[in-house]
């Protein structure tokens, strides 16, 4: 390994990284109106141009990630051979799923299917039968095997190089085999400060996604107004707390937060599960996997060229462009409390686990959501084209101990919102840092007020639909450095792979050599 990187570039990393945010922040704040223009006409044109390559490049990751499982490398371990992992196997997901999807998972869980319900794809009617089947069906997809296809690669890659290679933590690492000095020169610190860029325009969405559905769940249970002033005072709060649980570390406020969000996830669930259509429930499950297995290839690889149509952009383009930007922070973080176990392990751990639970998540929540709506026409499916951030609320208070649940509901999204915006943080400082395992608190409190800016200044230029453009724009040249990771990680483990051989053939013969003696 070499550590030949002067101690000021990772200061110039910093520098460079959060002078690019805080100017974001500055246009935001004073010219919201053009900063929105401005950021509507690049999304149009991204989703116009590059609509083929999201789809084909999120598919050739979930690809790549299950042949990489069942290859001849299935066996190396991400660490030495002698490496044991580092959490159990409970906290491991824990911290994955907690990190991974979070807020997303309850922002949506009702107000997506309700959403296709009322304007599905494929030529659907809304209203129809056909429709609820489509919207369970696309809910799967957008939130199953794809999104931790690109999360499974990234995170392995980093982790590979990291703890195998005794590189350093850092997205550019990745790219030795590939670029060579150029990965430790500023071609690297270009990668990484891209990696910090798209970092946080992703997180600053779920952010956002996070305040507006806190607000919804206030308003809900104490009657605070939805208003852009309250979602900015909620993220303001919530930004004390995660820096607070940021600067106590990894094993004490990240570990316990996101044991505690998995197991009140959890209850939650179970909860709707069993006051809900429960039989219902089940076969809308069993039903709705069975299409989504049947249908994968073709819904990766669906576009509207014909009619030129605008759900594939408005949704699974949008949903693609959000797991690239996630990626660096969710794949730093993964990589990170992931030493010690095999690639197929981890591969099969971080792509099948996580994807089954959204799967089971989505069935209880969007199908209670659409039993209500279709048998006793309560009218969710306006409320989540009205008013989205409300659905999830609307669909509780008709089941027993509704302001109750809705409480507990608003509290698991607070939580998420900490350890999301906390694992990001000390992912940002590892980026910024030199790859640094535990870096500084100064460094991750700078992040910490950056990525709350950046998430207030998009709600305030154009809400949600500000939030989801900060996600595509991001994406695009991330994109293309998760195919360089691709190609980098099969050069360097075609290369490990012989050495193992030979190290193997080595052993074989002395072993042979002291038969013979014998």
């Amino acid at each position: 390994m070499d550590d030949s990187r002067p101690e000021e570039d990772v200061s110039m990393v910093l520098l460079v990284s959060a002078t690019i945010i805080a100017v974001f922040v500055i246009v935001g704040a004073l010219a919201p109106d053009w900063f929105a223009a401005v950021a509507d006409r690049v999304f149009m044109y991204s989703i116009h141009n590059f609509g083929w390559f999201y789809l084909l490049s999120t598919f050739g990751f979930l690809a790549f990630a299950i042949y990489l499982a069942f290859s001849k490398f299935g066996k190396i371990k991400l660490g030495q051979d002698h490496d044991e992992p580092e959490y159990s196997t409970i906290t491991w997901f824990s911290m994955l799923f907690s990190a991974g999807m979070g807020i997303g998972l309850v922002f949506w869980g009702v107000a997506e299917p309700m959403s296709h319900y009322l304007s599905p794809p494929e030529g659907a009617p809304g209203g129809s039968p056909e429709a609820a089947r489509l919207a369970m069906r696309y809910s799967f997809f957008h939130w199953g095997l794809h999104p931790w296809g690109v999360y499974t690669i990234v995170s392995l890659v980093l982790a590979y190089f990291q703890f195998r290679k005794g590189e350093k933590g850092l997205i550019s690492a990745a790219f030795i085999p590939l670029l060579g000095n150029l990965a430790r020169g500023k071609v690297g610190k270009a990668i990484d400060i891209l990696a910090i860029i798209a970092t946080v325009f992703g997180v600053a969405t779920s952010l956002g996604l996070g305040a507006l559905q806190i607000n919804g769940g206030l308003r809900h249970v104490t009657g605070i107004p939805n208003s852009t002033t309250a979602q900015v005072i909620i993220i303001s709060i919530v930004t004390v707390l995660f820096l607070i649980s940021a600067t106590t570390g990894l094993d004490k406020g990240i570990k316990l937060l996101s044991n505690s969000n998995l197991a009140l996830a959890v209850v939650l669930m179970l909860f709707v599960l069993l006051m809900g259509p429960t039989s219902f429930i089940l076969d809308t499950f069993t039903l709705t996997l069975g299409g989504y297995l049947q249908n994968i290839v073709s819904m990766s690889l669906r576009l509207t060229p014909f009619t030129q149509g605008t759900w594939v952009g408005d949704w699974t383009l949008f949903y693609w462009a959000w797991w690239i930007a996630w990626a660096p922070f969710v794949g730093t973080f993964i990589a990170r409390v992931s030493k010690g176990r095999t690639i197929k392990e981890f591969v099969l751990g971080v792509l099948l686990v996580p994807s089954v639970f959204g799967f089971i998540w989505f069935a209880v929540f969007g199908g209670t959501g659409l039993h209500m709506e279709i048998f006793k026409h309560v009218p969710l499916a306006e409320t989540a084209k009205n008013n989205v951030e409300a659905t999830l609320f609307s669909m509780l208070e008709q089941l027993p101990l509704g302001t109750l649940i809705a409480g507990i509901a608003t509290l698991l999204i607070i939580t998420f919102f900490i350890t999301s915006a906390d694992s990001a943080i000390f992912v940002l400082g590892m980026l910024s840092s030199e790859g640094k395992a535990n870096p500084k608190n100064k460094v991750k409190l700078i992040w910490g007020v950056l990525q709350s800016s950046i998430a207030i200044v998009l709600l305030i230029s154009g809400g949600l639909g500000g939030l989801q453009t900060a996600s595509i724009i991001a994406a695009i040249p991330f994109a293309v450095i998760i195919i360089g990771m691709c190609l980098s990680v099969m050069l360097a483990l075609t290369k490990d792979q012989r050495e193992i051989r030979a190290k193997e053939k080595k052993r074989m013969e002395k072993l042979e050599k002291l038969l013979s003696r014998e």
